[in-house]
């Protein structure tokens, strides 16, 4: 397994411990909004395992504003991470997978790629565009048994759910227990996001490709 993030300790620590439990993993340091660490990873990835099944684009960060609130700046920063990264891993990944004879990307977009939030409009579009990404990727590279799938999830106990109170200026415990206001009645866990992952990653969703998988505990059962 390739990882790559902005975070080199943390990378570093996860690499390390799939190694210890017997799994085989290397850590690369990756801006992936450059196109330069983007290939870089890749070509390592390559050079490593000799090829590359299945493409994670989980990068991700949010800014809680309107348009009129939100700087330039960083509406630039959350486009470049959240859909940028994507196109650019995926160029480099994809033909790799068309000389392998096939392969599986999943990008990670949300709930609020299907349907607006407050306070978060640059966030909404951005994973709005994931969706729609993903729908056009199924369609160009379905012929050549590239499947690319989208996961969508609702608020999950991530330190990023923790990041939006704060900037949103709101208690975390308040805040918590306003996003846990849904049919299962709790906010999700990074374990069960990770298992729609699995599932989209594996032969068991052969015959899924073009699909956004809302895994949010109900939070859009009533709206799409």
């Amino acid at each position: 397994m390739a990882l790559a993030d902005v975070n080199a300790d943390a990378g570093r620590r996860v690499a390390d411990e799939i190694t210890e439990s017997g799994g085989r993993a290397f850590f690369e340091p990756v801006d992936v909004t450059r196109a330069a660490d983007c290939q870089r990873l890749v070509e390592r990835a390559i050079r490593e395992f000799g090829r590359i099944d299945i493409l994670f684009n989980n990068a991700g960060i949010i800014r809680r504003a309107t348009v009129l609130d939100l700087s330039e700046d960083d509406w630039d920063r959350v486009m470049a991470v959240n859909v940028k990264s994507i196109y650019l891993l995926s160029r480099e990944v994809i033909p790799h997978m068309q000389k392998a004879g096939g392969g599986t990307i999943i990008n990670t977009a949300s709930g609020w790629g299907l349907a607006g939030g407050a306070k978060a409009a640059v966030y909404c579009a951005s994973k709005g565009a994931v969706v729609l990404l993903t729908k056009a990727m199924a369609i160009d590279h379905g012929s050549q048994k590239i499947r690319v799938n989208c996961i969508c999830p609702g608020d999950t106990d991530t330190g990023m759910l923790r990041e939006e109170a704060q900037q949103l200026g709101e208690e975390n415990s308040r805040f918590l227990a306003e996003a846990a206001k849904r049919p299962l009645g709790r906010v999700g866990t990074a374990e069960e996001i990770a298992q729609a992952a699995l599932y989209l990653a594996s032969d068991a969703s052969s015959f899924v490709t073009g699909t956004a998988l809302v895994v949010d505990g109900g939070g859009l059962a009533g709206s799409v």
